[in-house]
């Protein structure tokens, strides 16, 4: 094996928390990720050839691991789209930190596969799925996904990875001002009491095809307020650093929600998160211009001391802060990674 580094970038965040895109494939078009007008039926997505399999995704995880990620989320596109991905969490869940423990094996997914694969999912390994619902209403939904795939469908899923033990399954609603924001509050009461955590999401200006307007942001204090009037809330303490999602419990004793809140109370200064793309580039934060090639090295015979040491490079001169700095000069007109290539 190869040595073990203490990865820190230029503001001394660690790498704690790896997450992969397996594929830039959707079947959604959701409007603030994957617009039709622009990924439509002629749209180029990567070929078969050009993405890692699963022994390369899994080589640089576990070397990613040795050296202190102590989570692992498959993401997309849709990574249900990805053929066999049992097989890939199956390996994933096999990996352990030096100290001998398992690592927090996590799955983002539309929920539309999920119902049919959430047994396999569990029995591989995989501890919890994330499912993204954006509204209870299908007119609405519907809209926002610009999909035929019905509300029901995803609630069928969610309580299916619910009953194999997918649990907590977070659900991720984006909250976008005139869309879907009369939708708060008929989705904080279906989920309040089922166990399952619903996670408000602030509009982001993700990639260059949404159109973002921060006038179409809903902010989380704003969200916090409108259902504090109906179910009083209380904030609780994170669970670790570079947590992404702000914790707020229901004074009864109901369960809890989280808001993300990367455009009014940005969180950069503890982010741990690396991305790995679908085809084998690092990239340092969800709002990046440029990825780093780590397929190259992967598929040329490089050792895993050639790996750590570009890993340590990347990860060593990180400074990316983006939401930080959202709005100045050196961030106007800036060409972004697409969310649907690289993953939430």
């Amino acid at each position: 094996m190869s040595q073990v580094i203490a990865l820190t970038d230029t503001l001394q965040r660690p790498l704690r928390d790896l997450r992969i895109s397996v594929t830039d494939r959707c079947n959604f078009r959701c409007t603030y990720c994957m617009p039709r007008e622009l990924f439509g039926p002629d749209h180029a997505f990567l070929p078969r050839a050009a993405l890692l399999n699963f022994d390369e995704i899994t080589r640089f995880a576990r070397l990613a691991v040795a050296n202190g990620v102590r989570k692992i989320r498959l993401t997309g596109g849709e990574p249900l789209l990805r053929k066999d991905i049992e097989k890939l969490v199956a390996m994933l869940a096999a990996l352990r930190t030096p100290d001998g423990d398992a690592i927090d094996l996590t799955l983002t997914t539309n929920g539309t596969l999920l119902g049919k694969k959430a047994q396999a999912l569990k029995d591989a390994g995989l501890r919890r799925v994330t499912v993204s619902l954006d509204a209870l209403d299908n007119g609405i939904f519907s809209t926002m996904s610009d999909t035929k795939v019905s509300v029901e469908t995803v609630l069928a899923s969610i309580e299916q990875a619910a009953a194999v033990g997918l649990t907590p399954v977070k659900v991720n609603m984006v909250v976008r001002k005139g869309l879907n924001d009369d939708q708060i509050l008929p989705m904080a009461r279906h989920f309040r009491g089922t166990g399952q955590i619903l996670r408000f999401i602030e509009y982001m200006d993700v990639g260059s095809s949404n159109s973002w307007d921060f006038s179409e942001v809903v902010t989380g204090a704003e969200i916090i307020d409108l259902i504090s009037s109906e179910y009083p809330l209380k904030p609780r303490d994170a669970d670790y650093r570079g947590q992404v999602a702000k914790a707020w419990r229901y004074v009864d004793g109901q369960g809890e929600i989280g808001v993300i809140t990367s455009v009014s109370q940005p969180f950069c200064g503890d982010c741990t998160r690396l991305r790995l793309s679908p085809e084998g580039q690092l990239f340092l934060c969800l709002f990046a211009s440029r990825g780093f090639d780590i397929r190259g090295l992967l598929r040329s015979g490089a050792t895993d001391d050639m790996l750590l040491e570009r890993l340590a490079q990347v990860w060593g001169n990180r400074s990316d802060r983006y939401s930080e700095v959202r709005g100045q000069a050196s961030t106007e007109g800036r060409k972004k990674i697409e969310m649907s290539y690289i993953g939430g």
